[in-house]
């Protein structure tokens, strides 16, 4: 046996005794790395003359293609040894009885959404989306809040990377009525609307959320008044609510985008919070400015606009008095809605 043979030999029985990848890499490294005893046979070709160095060339090709043969044959092997162990580990008792899959369920908040499209769509309005990243004029100027105005003060928000055509940085939304704008010009009155989404403002308490959810309405048309939106909201109320006892009242307010302007209160007739007025949207009549970048005449177009905040009337519906506790991810505190 010539000294190439004793070398095949002896990698083959190196490779067979490592027991793990890294043993056969260093196994390897012994014949088939840059000072391993394969390269040291190549290295010593240019010693030979030209037809000794061909023959001695290929000798040693083939004693390296063997070599390399052997090596495959291990790291096959030992993949194939280290899936049958994992497949050992993991093995499935089917003889157990099965397990189910858990149903999911409806978050609260997103149950009064879907709620409040659907009584709205049932007395013709339609449902518009927008998206929740907006320019300052979108969000703020067309609804008459201009620059430096202090209104805006109360809204204070989240700015992003990214300008809108003014050079102004863009913003995440405070609130749904930039879709008034959105929805308005691109449709032609009579205008009949809900704007459901999430919104955004730098809040955080018992009862406020940086990220929260409104539902706009916007009618415009050319004779719709205050007592338009009392029979609109007061039906909405009653339907989301469940119950006829209620009442509802409008608080003189302000607010830039309407004029006037009011707070809407509820009041149940019975109950835990039979008699307390309770506070559930902001609305007015929406201000001629605002009607002018509706792209529509403020002498011939009138309407009412209001938002109302979806956690809040999820709260009052089923008696929750933390705001916080719809975004904690307690399945104990959402299982009880499903």
């Amino acid at each position: 046996m010539n000294s190439l043979e004793q070398l095949v030999v002896s990698a083959q029985a190196d490779f067979i005794a490592a027991e793990d990848a890294a043993a056969l890499e260093n196994a390897k490294a012994k014949y088939l790395g840059k000072t391993g005893q394969i390269t040291e046979q190549m290295k010593g070709l240019g010693k030979l003359d030209p037809d000794a160095r061909k023959a001695q060339g290929a000798l040693i090709n083939a004693a390296k293609d063997k070599i390399e043969l052997a090596l495959t044959m291990r790291r096959l092997a030992l993949a194939d040894a280290q899936m049958q162990t994992r497949l050992n580990l993991e093995a499935i008792d089917v003889s157990l009885p099965g397990r189910g899959r858990a149903k999911g369920g409806i978050h609260p908040v997103m149950r009064s959404w879907e709620r409040v499209e659907e009584i709205f769509r049932s007395i013709g309005f339609d449902v518009a989306d927008g998206p929740e990243i907006e320019t300052d004029w979108t969000n703020f100027t067309a609804l008459n809040s201009p620059e430096n105005h202090p209104a805006r003060s109360m809204q204070d928000t989240f700015y992003i990377d990214g300008v809108d055509t003014e050079g102004k940085p863009l913003l995440l939304r405070t609130h749904t009525s930039p879709m008034q704008v959105r929805y308005a010009r691109t449709h032609q009155p009579p205008i009949k609307v809900i704007a459901p989404g999430r919104t955004y403002r730098v809040d955080s308490d018992a009862t406020h959320s940086p990220m929260f959810h409104q539902v706009e309405g916007l009618w415009i048309a050319e004779d719709i008044s205050f007592a338009d939106l009392k029979g609109v909201y007061l039906n909405f109320v009653k339907a989301f609510f469940e119950t006829d006892d209620l009442q509802v009242r409008f608080r003189p307010s302000y607010f830039p985008f309407t004029e006037p302007s009011a707070e809407i209160d509820i009041a149940f007739g019975s109950g835990p919070l039979k008699g307390r007025w309770l506070e559930v949207s902001g609305a007015g009549q929406v201000h001629p400015t605002v009607i002018k970048n509706f792209g529509l005449d403020p002498e011939k177009y009138i309407g009412f606009a209001f938002g109302s905040g979806l956690e809040r009337l999820t709260m009052l519906r089923y008696g929750i008095n933390d705001l916080r506790l719809f975004y904690e991810g307690d399945l104990r505190f959402l299982k009880q809605f499903n």
